[in-house]
């Protein structure tokens, strides 16, 4: 058995990137005003922020299918003949889809993880199945054990520019509108209970009244300093600094991390989105 392990740039990181860890990356797609590009590779995260700047608006897609042939034709003639792969979830895209059928054409044995998600969690899942695999665990060990990182994660989103979803189509005008009107800010979440679909968790006036509503929703999940605590932000660095200081006032000896929130993700939310992610370690 030669196990080939595969994900995509949901992870937040390049194919490059990927590369020297051992690992295969497909690029998402990114479109926008009519033009495609391969996500990390043709458009740079610096250049989709300042395309957010000028209220651009783009659509995200799977990696090019001709992209996964050649890569899993290419693998398979290197003596691979088992693809273990964690993409973007299944709610969010065709993604892990498209791989297994991809695989199951060439005869190439799939095994395949929805993490529920991306970012983080995916790009951790992936590790940890290489790692397990390499230190000799089967493969169904792994995939249960990766399973439980996805199981036990949650992703809660806090929105700023329901203008920028409006013109996305993703919030009506008389919603935007009235949200606008109220100071209202959506919260929502995407988990294994959404079916890794992005699903509303509250709607609460103000942003600090809704980063205390988030946190107090991680703290009735039992969710404390033996979890992984993720920051993600789309261009608000300041703001997460200060989100993650609430936290730490609220979550005793709690680590957390401040990244930017992967592209894929980000140009759907919009500037001044704030990510929380929140995974259970596995030793």
């Amino acid at each position: 058995m030669k196990v080939a392990f595969v994900t995509d740039t949901g992870t937040g990181k390049s194919c490059e990137q990927w590369e020297k860890e051992g690992i295969f990356c497909l690029p998402l797609q990114l479109e926008c005003e009519g033009i495609s590009y391969d996500e990390y590779q043709t458009i740079t995260h610096e250049q989709v922020i300042q395309k957010l700047h000028e209220k651009k608006i783009f659509r995200t897609s799977l990696p090019k299918l001709g992209y996964i042939q050649d890569l899993f034709e290419t693998l398979k003639e290197q003596g691979y003949d088992t693809i273990f792969a964690i993409p973007i979830c299944r709610g969010l895209s065709g993604c892990y889809d498209a791989l297994e059928m991809i695989a199951n054409q060439l005869d190439l044995t799939f095994i395949g993880v929805d993490c529920y998600v991306t970012a983080v969690v995916q790009t951790r899942m992936i590790q940890v199945a290489k790692q397990m695999i390499e230190q000799g665990h089967s493969l169904e060990e792994t995939k249960e054990s990766v399973q439980t990182i996805a199981d036990s994660a949650d992703t809660i989103l806090m929105f700023k520019d329901l203008q920028h979803m409006k013109r996305g189509g993703r919030l009506t005008p008389a919603a935007a509108a009235l949200a606008g009107l109220l100071k209202i800010v959506p919260i929502c979440h995407i988990n294994k209970e959404t079916g890794g679909k992005v699903d509303t968790l509250d709607k609460v006036r103000t942003w600090k009244k809704a980063q205390d509503k988030v946190i107090d929703y991680i703290i009735k999940k039992g969710m404390d300093a033996s979890y992984t605590f993720i920051i993600a932000h789309v261009d608000c660095l300041e703001e997460a600094k200060e989100y993650k200081k609430r936290i730490e006032e609220r979550i005793s000896d709690v680590q957390i991390q401040i990244i930017d929130l992967v592209t894929a993700v980000g140009i759907h939310t919009g500037l001044g989105c704030l990510a929380l992610q929140v995974f259970k370690n596995i030793k």
